[in-house]
């Protein structure tokens, strides 16, 4: 059995836009650059679309001086990489404590005008040298870390999912969904639809990605990623439910696969990369 990478994405700041690209570097806290960087309210506490739908509508760029966050209507602005002297902040990824650094006040109220927020926002970057505690050392191992994902370094998914997803969705009454719903890492093709949920890993002879259990999915596949509105009709997550639920766990949905990096630290996935069952 052998699929093909056909997508793969980074997200260098949580819940906002993500980059597409042709090739990524892998590490171990997964694709360089990858939710670098995190939006925090003015107490610490994390911010994601779950919290604030308009993060959604911020693009994402990077370049040799940092990432430049963009929105129509209210310009852009820049955070350099490794920005030193700001104000230290403690915060939280769910239940894992981390030790972070303000990027400073000209990016806080930019993300604070821009989604339209009450309370003061504020951007954050990992102290350097802190390491974020594995807060599932039995799902992904104690010394798996990364910066500010959810839960494993990489999510996978597969294109055949999303397509079975959106004929269900479509026997429903109900309007297809896009792969961006998902914020995967990898997208590949060539596998059944939820095949994914039955392998122990995907590998070709310069690396390998060791899969560790579904990713239960949440609130935000319900979010119009191009206009911030929830659908009112909890799509496609009731369908999702429905036809792919967590193995074993209370009603939820999964989609794609949460992964590891097996070997091949430093290593580029590059599109059209063959890959086969670990």
């Amino acid at each position: 059995m052998s699929v093909e990478i056909t997508g793969l994405y980074i997200y260098p700041v949580k819940s906002l836009k993500g980059i597409a690209l042709e090739k990524a570097t892998l590490t171990p806290q997964g694709f360089l650059n990858d939710r670098r960087w995190m939006v925090v309210r003015s107490s610490g506490r994390f911010v994601t679309q779950r919290d604030l739908s308009r993060l959604a509508l911020i693009h994402t760029g990077l370049s040799d001086s940092g990432v430049t966050l963009t929105l129509d209507g209210h310009g852009a602005v820049t955070v350099p990489f490794d920005s030193t002297g700001g104000e230290p902040v403690q915060t939280r990824v769910w239940g894992d404590a981390c030790e972070t650094v303000d990027e400073g006040g000209e990016v806080s109220r930019w993300l604070t005008a821009a989604t339209e927020c009450s309370e003061k926002l504020r951007l954050v970057h990992m102290q350097p040298g802190f390491v974020r505690p594995q807060g599932k050392p039995r799902e992904l191992g104690e010394q798996t870390s990364t910066f500010f994902a959810d839960a494993a370094p990489f999510l996978v998914a597969g294109e055949a999912s999303l397509n079975e997803l959106n004929r269900e969705l479509a026997a429903r009454g109900h309007p297809p969904v896009p792969m961006d719903r998902f914020r995967p890492n990898v997208v590949v093709r060539g596998l059944q639809p939820f095949a994914e949920h039955g392998l122990a890993g995907l590998e070709n002879s310069a690396y390998g990605l060791k899969f560790c259990h579904p990713c239960e999915r949440c609130v935000v596949t319900t979010i119009n990623q191009d206009t911030a509105a929830k659908d009112p009709a909890r799509q496609p997550f009731i369908t999702l439910t429905q036809i792919n639920p967590v193995p074993g766990k209370k009603p939820a949905p999964a989609f794609g696969q949460n992964a590891i990096l097996g070997r091949g630290d430093g290593e580029m996935a590059t599109l059209g990369d063959r890959l086969s069952a670990a």
